[in-house]
Formats: structure tokens, C-alpha cells, sequence
């Protein structure tokens, strides 16, 4: 059933109360087909968790919500699973799903909101692991054709929080399912980050994935707000990836500037410093702002504005060009 101007308040963590012109909810693949054949509107826009997302204005068309769900085993022998989840589940749920089962890869992608349609889109990551290192496939719906099709890791052409469906194909499918490779032997990796801190103050020398799952939550709840409580989504902005000869010259006016490696002839830098650095850190404008605890995490107390959002980021991005000479991205998608 396809609904008129509905508000997306519940639907976006940020909470800002934009209009979609049409709106419809699926847990099919044959749904999905049926609403898009309904479709009074050229624009389509698919909505899974909402937690990636800056919603500036009104949405002209069609927002569709994923709500496919299940959870199965595709293949399994003596050293892995391949698993296959619905897009429309949420992505911290299937991965406590995978650690009560004793499935190693997503661990340290705890806590990380939004649904498992997401994850391959954002090539979401953190504390040393990528989905690009546990995806196996993906079936996605053809908007144009009505066909469902399988994508492999190469064809997703996975990059640092990027997809060829946020690039080339960005609107054009709709992902339904997505499989990952899992290992049944705990991979624990717990090098990156202050995982291994974490450990140690929980008293844990040998850690099981459950162990390095608590950690990952624990470190995120202590920096990085809930959205049911102030709006947000999450990081704000990429890690930067600028030349070595840009490192070199940062650090002889910051030696302590965090830095880590990356493709030949490049290093990732941390846009939460940077951003803390030229002094953004807890600043407030009255109902919105930086997050007192997390640089990177730009919020909605209450009453701001998507716009509001998105010239904040602007000053900010123009800032740190102006003191660093890097350019920070969005990871948000802007709607």
C-alpha cells in the first residue's frame, strides 16, 4: 500500500520531520515489485535504517522502507558458514546473532546502527574490519528490469565507506539479501583501536568474539551518543586518505598527529582529531552541534534543522581545508 506525505521523523536517527511525497514498506522481493509497478512517481529513494542519512527537505516521490528479514545458512563446512541475511534486518542484531552462534568476522563491527542492506553499500567498517573482508554476495532488485540480480565482491567494486552502489549504480537497485563468509574458528582481532585496552580493564587476557564484541559496545557507547536520545548518525565524516608528503609536513607541527597505513604512497588520517583540533569539538549553536564526546558525531539536540546540519559540516570541511590543507568528505548521504 502506497501512503501520502508521511512524515519520516520515526524513520531517520536524526530526527528531523521531512515529508515523503509517497511512501510504502516491503518484506518481499514480489512486494517490492508490486510497489514499483504501483508507483505514481518517477524518483525512488530507498530507506533501510536511516541511520545514514541527512534529510535537508522534503522527499519528492516514492521512499520505499526495507523490511525483509531472515536469517539462514547457505553453505557451511568444518571452517566456515556463508549466511545470508534479510536487508531489512538490523545490522547489530545480526551480528549478535552471528557471535551467539560462533560465528567469527562481524565482531568488531558491533554496535554499528542501521540495517544489513546498508552494510555493503557503506562498506562499513570499524576497529579493523571492513564488510569487503566477510561479504560473499549480494541479490539486489533491478528498478529498471524488475530482475533480481547477484553481485560478487569484485562486482560491488568495495572502497574505503564506498560501493559501486553509492557511485555508478547509486538508485538503480534495491539491495534485498546480502551473504557473508564467516569463520567458525574466532579470528579476534584486537589490535586496532583501544580494543586491547578495553580487554585488559575488563580483566580478559584471552578473549572469546562475544569478549571482543562487549569491548567494541563499550567503547562506542563511552564516545558516541544514542540516537534515542540525541539525534545523530553516527560519524559525520570519512577518515581522510591524503599523500605521505602531506603526513611528513603535518607532523613536523603536530608529531603526535594519528596516522595509519593505507594504499601505496598514502596514509589515513583521523578526521575526529583534525575536527577536535581546530577547536569544533562540543561546540553548540543553540539546538544542534559537535558532540561533546566524539568530533565526528554532529547533533541534533532538538529543534535543528537538516539544514542546519549541513552548514555546519560546510564551515567545517572549509576549516579544516584552511588549517591542514585536507579535505574532509561526508560519509552521510544528503537528501
Amino acid at each position: 500500500m502506497i501512503e501520502k506525505n508521511i512524515s519520516l521523523r520515526t524513520y531517520n536517527t536524526f530526527g528531523f520531520d521531512m515529508e515523503a511525497e509517497y511512501f510504502a514498506s516491503f518484506d518481499s522481493i514480489t512486494k517490492l515489485s508490486q510497489i514499483i509497478k504501483n508507483n505514481l512517481s518517477k524518483s525512488i529513494f530507498v530507506l533501510g535504517g536511516g541511520s545514514n542519512i541527512l534529510l535537508t527537505k522534503n522527499i519528492d516521490g516514492l521512499v520505499v522502507r526495507n523490511e525483509i528479514k531472515g536469517i539462514k545458512i547457505i553453505s557451511e563446512d568444518e571452517n566456515f558458514v556463508t549466511v545470508e541475511s534479510g536487508a531489512g534486518e538490523s545490522w547489530h542484531e545480526f551480528v549478535l546473532y552471528c557471535i551467539s552462534k560462533n560465528w567469527s568476522g562481524v565482531e568488531n563491527l558491533s554496535l554499528i546502527p542501521g540495517s544489513v542492506g546498508a552494510s555493503p553499500m557503506q562498506n562499513i567498517g570499524a576497529y579493523g574490519v571492513e564488510i569487503k573482508d566477510v561479504f560473499d554476495y549480494l541479490l539486489a532488485y533491478n528498478l529498471e528490469s524488475g530482475e533480481t540480480e547477484k553481485f560478487n565482491a569484485e562486482q560491488c567494486q568495495f572502497g574505503y565507506r564506498e560501493s559501486i552502489f553509492k557511485q555508478a549504480l547509486k538508485g538503480k537497485y534495491v539491495i534485498c539479501y546480502v551473504a557473508f563468509k564467516l569463520s567458525k574458528k574466532a579470528l579476534k582481532n584486537t589490535t586496532y583501536g583501544a580494543i586491547e585496552d578495553e580487554l585488559k580493564k575488563m580483566g580478559i587476557v584471552d578473549p572469546s568474539i562475544q569478549d571482543i564484541s562487549n569491548a567494541v559496545i563499550a567503547i562506542r557507547q563511552s564516545k558516541l551518543p544514542d540516537p534515542a536520545l540525541i539525534g545523530n548518525a553516527g560519524s559525520f565524516f570519512k577518515n581522510p586518505i591524503v599523500s605521505e608528503t602531506l603526513v611528513n609536513q603535518l607532523k613536523e607541527k603536530y608529531p603526535d598527529i594519528p596516522n595509519y597505513p593505507s594504499a601505496i604512497g598514502t596514509r589515513k588520517l583521523a578526521a575526529g582529531w583534525l575536527i577536535e583540533q581546530a577547536g569544533w569539538k562540543g561546540k553548540t549553536f543553540g539546538n544542534y552541534g559537535v558532540h561533546q564526546k566524539q568530533a565526528l558525531v554532529l547533533v541534533n539536540y532538538g529543534g535543528g534543522t537538516g539544514k542546519d546540519i549541513y552548514d555546519l559540516s560546510t564551515v567545517i570541511i572549509e576549516d579544516i581545508k584552511t588549517k591542514f590543507n585536507v579535505m574532509l568528505e561526508r560519509e552521510v548521504n544528503i537528501m
